[in-house]
């Protein structure tokens, strides 16, 4: 006698990556709310207010108030190397929900390897010199 599939049962598989989802979405949901470029609702950034110099996270959040509200182009022009994770995490979310959804042993097969690690170091650290410099004006928030 063969087990008939319960309709459910991929409910509990699916909790973590649903679970991700609902987090991001309610930190969009916050940002969404209140417009990063309204004083009081978030702190100034550090880097910034010491230096005088753009760090990479400089426009995160208004890149995240302009995805949440449509507008690619403002997200670019305010950080765009965040709206590059922004979608390289939408992919890999995606692919995670999908595989775990058709029940694969390992939900996330792919291997991050240490060269990963030191190109996306390298990537950020470049973003940051060239937003610092006269070539760069563009990418300043």
């Amino acid at each position: 006698m063969t087990a008939r599939p319960r309709p459910l049962a991929a409910v509990p598989r699916l909790a973590a990556p649903l679970g991700v989802l609902a987090g991001v979405g309610a930190a969009f949901a916050y940002v969404a709310a209140f417009d990063p470029r309204e004083p009081g609702h978030y702190p100034a950034c550090p880097v910034l207010s010491v230096t005088g110099l753009a760090c990479p996270g400089c426009g995160g959040l208004r890149c995240a108030y302009a995805v949440a509200h449509g507008d690619l182009g403002a997200a670019l022009g305010a950080n765009a190397l965040a709206v590059a994770a922004l979608a390289l995490f939408a992919l890999l979310w995606a692919h995670w929900l999908v595989r775990t959804a058709r029940g694969r042993r390992h939900a996330f097969p792919v291997r991050v390897r240490a060269w990963h690690g030191w190109a996306a170091c390298a990537l950020t650290a470049a973003f940051t010199v060239v937003r610092n410099t006269p070539l760069g004006a563009g990418l300043t928030p």
